[in-house]
């Protein structure tokens, strides 16, 4: 039957090991079980300032650092997994899927039901127990926890930045708002001192226009009067 000849072959991937320089099987990934893809991004989408991006696909660093961490000896649940995937890449699903793969796994293996689980329950708490510890040193690094004696971390460093250049950007500003006060008042007071002076001068020629017009008035009268007199 065709479901069984996909079972040998899936069966045959899993447990032979491909010779040297033949081209490995190509079988199409398969999403974990109850696991769903991100969905893909919108074109033409842009994060929002000031908020963290959007991660649709984890940096291969991280997936590397996690596959160490389900890195077993070939007899525990990641392998069991493996055989999972690879016989749903061939078609079957649900209990039978787990159940076939089981007894397929454990022919090989001779691997037990509970030991089985009991695998998969060590390999939940190696990555809750990694998980506390990034998210610990991700609390030390964003400045949330402080570890004595740990230099701070770039974050911590550039937060104290922030924080002293906007003090310093505060002192200046009542700085310069004392400034312009000042300016205001000695404008005002300048153009109070230039109306004074223009006044004063306009008062000056004034005066003096009326003194030369009488001065010259006299001048000429006693001009032409005392010349007459001779």
């Amino acid at each position: 039957m065709e479901i069984f000849e996909k079972l040998t072959h899936a069966a045959k991937e899993f447990f032979i090991e491909p010779e040297e320089g033949a081209p490995a099987p190509n079988t199409p990934p398969t999403a974990q079980f109850g696991t769903s893809q991100p969905p893909a991004p919108a074109a033409g989408a842009t994060p929002a300032p000031f908020a963290a991006p959007a991660v649709t696909q984890a940096e291969q660093r991280h997936l590397d650092h996690i596959a160490g961490l389900l890195a077993g000896d070939g007899k525990d649940f990641g392998a069991y997994m493996k055989m999972v995937k690879s016989m749903a890449a061939a078609g079957m699903s649900g209990p039978l899927l787990y159940q076939t793969a089981f007894n397929a796994f454990s022919a090989v293996n001779g691997s037990s039901v509970p030991a089985l689980l009991a695998s998969a329950s060590q390999f939940e708490q190696a990555l809750a127990t990694d998980r506390d510890k990034v998210l610990s040193r991700h609390r030390e690094k964003m400045g949330e926890v402080t570890v004595p004696g740990a230099a701070p971390s770039a974050v911590v460093q550039l937060t104290a930045q922030e924080k002293k250049l906007a003090a310093d950007l505060a002192d200046l500003t009542r700085q310069l708002q004392a400034k312009q006060q000042q300016l205001l008042q000695t404008q005002q007071q300048l153009a109070e001192e230039r109306q004074k002076t223009q006044s004063a001068l306009a008062s000056y020629e004034l005066a003096n226009s009326a003194a030369m017009s009488e001065l010259q008035a006299h001048h000429k009268a006693a001009e032409a009067f005392l010349n007459t007199a001779k």
